[in-house]
């Protein structure tokens, strides 16, 4: 066994192989567990671990999970049951950056409710690299449908085993080739100059399909911004240019123009993934807690005030002041951020209705559930998130990204035509458990707001706040995500006040 250091700065590529639910609610079992451990710098493997998984009911194998994967019960009966393997899983993958196809939405999830079920902590990661969401990203859909076997075939890297260890190895190569492909195109030579194929804006033909990207960075030293008064895109290094717009790449660092990006450098690209997950989900949501232009005053203020400070009614939002543009987030990192006469937006709301309670369908880039419930949306509330979220969308389509944007306000026609949105309550990991970040209050008829004091990620007890029909006040900001080929605009709760039937 290879004695690593103790920074843990390897990515620990890893995938699981499990049985196939086949009815509704019946969940999965990890059957094999492979890992190697790749040196960051140098991309070679330091170490692999593998095993099969003998699960607690081997009926769940049955053959239809035999057939994606090969695995028999037989295989399975000397093999380990997942509480004497999660030792090592754990020691793997702790504190490393995770690698992998598929993970977010697949693997990070199974390894979580593996150790739910032998009520021990999770292992938790310094980032996440999922392949599936990287290369869609630089890659393109040039290779299919971006699953593991097609890639392999288009690379003629061989058929896919679906074990384990081969997969993650195939995983690395396919990165590999991925990256020597972008770096070639990226390095074209003119006449005059080395240009990249891809620095022309993406024209789209189909206007109903909005795309978004939020994660940006450019080469220009001012950023391209989107005011309601005239839908025009400005920036004075563009101007020149006709109406076209340079594609401001994802993830990209923006290091000016002495210096190139080495696209062989794993390191830095689990560092960029790693930004582009943790602003999706925890360190941005903390972070926006911790800023002087989103802080919210952890006490109530008096009967004279709405209680929330820095933060904008609907009703006093002028829509032409809105606009949207690029700024700075981290290490070169451009992201889309919505402004109100040059100052942050961010909205309350008061009495606004629960529709649907705590949701945890979505998840983390951990794979940690996402917390949020649904309300129905005021139409000056609508009005507001409408006009902001077409100015994002114009910016984004504009700035090249690919994703399919989903819009803030969802309209069905169910329901009467009604509107709703979703608040998200944010949460961060806090050693072994999570802990939200949003402040939570109770409100008794005219009473001082009491906040309450919840158990650490107990769902079921902040599920039991939101009840449908239960009003609340809520305080949010607006957060321009692009992830998983999926982008928008994001609220999230800072501070709610729950009202007491």
């Amino acid at each position: 066994m290879v004695v690593l250091g103790g920074d843990r700065s390897e990515i620990a590529f890893f995938d699981v192989e499990t049985t196939v639910p086949t009815r509704p609610g019946q969940g999965y079992a990890i059957l094999e567990f492979g890992a190697i451990l790749v040196c960051p710098k140098k991309l070679v493997e330091l170490e692999s671990y593998s095993t099969l998984v003998r699960p607690a009911d081997l009926s769940l194998i049955t053959s239809l999970s035999v057939r994606c994967n090969g695995i028999t019960k037989a295989d399975v009966v000397p093999a380990p049951t997942f509480s004497e393997i999660a030792d090592r899983v754990y020691d793997i993958l702790q504190g490393r950056i995770w690698a992998g196809h598929n993970i977010l939405r697949f693997d990070c999830t199974r390894i979580r409710e593996a150790f739910a079920e032998i009520n021990r902590p999770p292992p938790e990661p310094k980032g996440t690299i999922d392949s599936l969401a990287v290369l869609t990203q630089r890659f393109g859909r040039r290779a299919g449908d971006m699953k593991m076997a097609t890639l392999a075939a288009y690379f003629g890297l061989g058929q896919q085993t679906h074990r384990s260890l081969d997969d993650v190895r195939m995983n690395l190569e396919v990165l590999k080739y991925c990256a020597t492909v972008l770096f070639l195109e990226s390095n074209i030579q003119t006449e005059n100059s080395w240009v990249s194929p891809n620095t022309t804006t993406r024209s789209r033909s189909n206007g109903s399909a909005s795309r978004d990207g939020m994660i940006m960075s450019s080469t220009d030293s001012s950023s391209p911004s989107i005011n309601i008064e005239n839908h025009h895109i400005s920036s004075p290094t563009n101007q020149n240019r006709e109406g076209t717009l340079h594609v401001l790449s994802l993830m990209t660092p923006n290091t000016g123009e002495e210096a190139r990006p080495d696209p062989f450098n794993m390191g830095q690209l689990s560092v960029e993934v790693e930004i582009q997950t943790l602003q999706s989900d925890n360190m941005d949501e903390e972070s926006s807690l911790k800023s002087p232009e989103s802080s919210v005053n952890a006490a109530v203020e008096s009967e004279g005030s709405n209680g929330y400070t820095a933060f904008l009614e609907p009703d006093g939002v002028h829509v032409p002041s809105i606009s949207v543009s690029l700024a700075p987030f981290y290490r070169g990192i451009q992201r889309i951020q919505v402004m109100h006469r040059d100052v942050l937006l961010q909205l309350s709301c008061t009495h606004l209705k629960v529709r649907f309670g705590v949701s945890t369908k979505f998840v983390d880039y951990a794979g940690r559930p996402r917390l949020s419930f649904v309300v129905d949306g005021t139409p000056n509330l609508c009005r507001v998130l409408d006009a902001c979220d077409g100015l994002a969308q114009r910016l984004s389509v504009d700035s090249g990204s690919s994703s399919e944007w989903r819009p803030v306000v969802t309209r069905k026609g169910g329901f009467m035509n009604s509107r709703t949105v979703r608040l998200n309550i944010p949460t961060i990991a806090d050693g072994g458990v999570s802990r939200w970040l949003t402040d939570i209050y109770k409100k008794e008829g005219s009473a001082t707001p009491q906040r309450l004091v919840v158990s650490r990620y107990d769902v079921a007890e902040l599920d039991a706040l939101f009840t449908p029909g239960t009003f609340v006040d809520a305080c949010f900001s607006l957060d321009a995500y692009d992830y998983q080929q999926s982008a928008g605009i994001r609220l999230v709760a800072k501070k709610l006040i729950i009202h007491s039937n």
